[in-house]
């Protein structure tokens, strides 16, 4: 499906209903199972990773095909590994060549019994699920934070728990605290100190939770809001005291767009106070993988210079992002370059040549190269969403919501 998106006016108000965070909803998922709870997570994403989990979940078969859900891909692995059972789990072409060694190999160390049915090193899996033994793991931090989280979920669980030392530098720090603190909030203790997390065999506690509004899904409201003319925009259910690690973008955006966030009961308003000149801007987003694609697109929309960083997990996302990201942003005119490995700049040169009038955005089966580029429609005219629906990866509802602020979405023929 190809999506014909066009605004005409740059004026941005409304009240939008943010879908819940697909990351605290896939590991509430998995850690109310771990505690055997009577309770259903409240305000669950209805996004294809949380539905695919909690359907394996809630399964009575043992083969399960989650599709491009890379969240569920490794917490499932880590989970199935130690409930009584044979379990074989696969995904799409995509999820078959995103690597998953460095988990197993992790889980093997505790006793795990996974077999690769494919290609060495990578989905689908036969799990023979058994009791896992715990103790004290290595594994490099810069490398996915979803392996370490999948890995702490099953810690209390494990005999004599498990301490996990981490080596390198440590990549998405704020996903591995927000684990942390949804097992706290299940009764888990735990100790983080220095490069070292340790946790000790104990029993998950089951309690009632409610699942707060995605910080990743509203980066696009965001950017949207620093293009606009105007803007009066309340995002409802999200919160600016949030366990999220992306929730640290609205300060960048007041610091560097000039958009206030204020919370109003269960939202937060954003305004535009101020123009803010600025002559470049740099980034590091270490922490904040899942948002940089759409300050790539920002920036060009304010003919901004940039130097980012800290984007290394992105070629080994839903697609190779960077790769993604430069294909696509060529055909606005813009020549990305990598000054190093997991990085990204931009020298604020549009080459009039390459601008294509109505272009259209190849989204590679990931659903943030669709929602980060629909901004460029503020700035650029028409712009053209391929296989459109990849949105509901985590953001079902996107296109309506565009259409509540004044978007015209429209079907077309490819």
């Amino acid at each position: 499906m190809q999506i014909l998106l066009t605004k005409t006016d740059s004026n941005l108000s409304g009240e939008i209903k943010l879908p819940a965070s697909k990351s605290i909803s896939n590991r509430v998922l998995i850690i109310n199972a771990l505690s055997y709870s009577s309770f259903p997570v409240k305000n669950l994403s209805d996004c294809d990773d949380s539905l695919v989990m909690n359907q394996v979940l809630e399964s009575n078969t043992n083969h399960f095909n989650i599709g491009h859900a890379g969240t569920a891909m490794r917490f499932l692995t880590a989970y199935l590994a130690k409930i009584v059972g044979e379990w074989h789990i696969t995904g799409s072409e995509r999820m078959q060549q995103r690597p998953i060694s460095i988990l197993v190999d992790a889980l093997r160390k505790m006793g795990a019994q996974i077999e690769y049915t494919g290609v060495e090193g990578y989905p689908p899996l036969k799990i023979t699920g058994t009791a896992l033994k715990g103790g004290t793991i290595e594994l490099d931090g810069s490398i996915s934070s979803q392996y370490i989280s999948a890995l702490l979920m099953v810690a209390p669980t494990v005999q004599g728990g498990l301490t996990l030392r981490l080596l390198n530098r440590i990549t998405s720090r704020s996903y591995i605290e927000m684990t942390l603190q949804l097992m706290k909030k299940f009764g888990i203790k735990s100790l983080w100190s220095g490069n070292e997390i340790r946790i000790e065999a104990q029993g998950y506690k089951p309690v009632s939770y409610s699942v707060e509004a995605d910080w990743s899904g509203a980066s696009y409201w965001y950017a949207l809001a620093a293009l606009s003319d105007h803007c009066d925009l309340y995002l409802k259910g999200l919160l600016l005291n949030s366990l999220q690690g992306d929730a640290v973008q609205a300060g960048w955006f007041e610091q560097y767009f000039g958009i206030r966030s204020r919370q109003e009961g269960d939202s937060v308003r954003l305004t535009k106070d101020k123009s803010i000149a600025l002559k470049k801007l740099n980034l590091n987003f270490i922490e904040n993988p899942d948002i940089a694609q759409t300050f790539v697109v920002l920036a060009i929309g304010k003919k901004l210079p940039f130097h980012f960083t800290g984007l290394k997990t992105l070629k080994i996302k839903e697609t190779d992002r960077i790769l993604a990201l430069k294909n696509e942003c060529a055909k606005l005119g813009v020549l990305l370059t990598e000054p190093a490995d997991g990085e990204l700049a931009w020298d604020g040169l549009i080459v009039a040549s390459m601008v294509q009038k109505d272009p259209i955005i190849a989204t590679y089966d990931d659903h943030r190269m669709a929602m980060a580029f629909a901004p460029a429609a503020l700035f650029h005219g028409n712009i053209r969403i391929a296989d459109a629906m990849v949105v509901t990866k985590s953001y079902p509802s996107f296109y309506e919501d565009l259409k509540v602020v004044g978007f015209a979405i429209e079907t077309v023929t490819p």
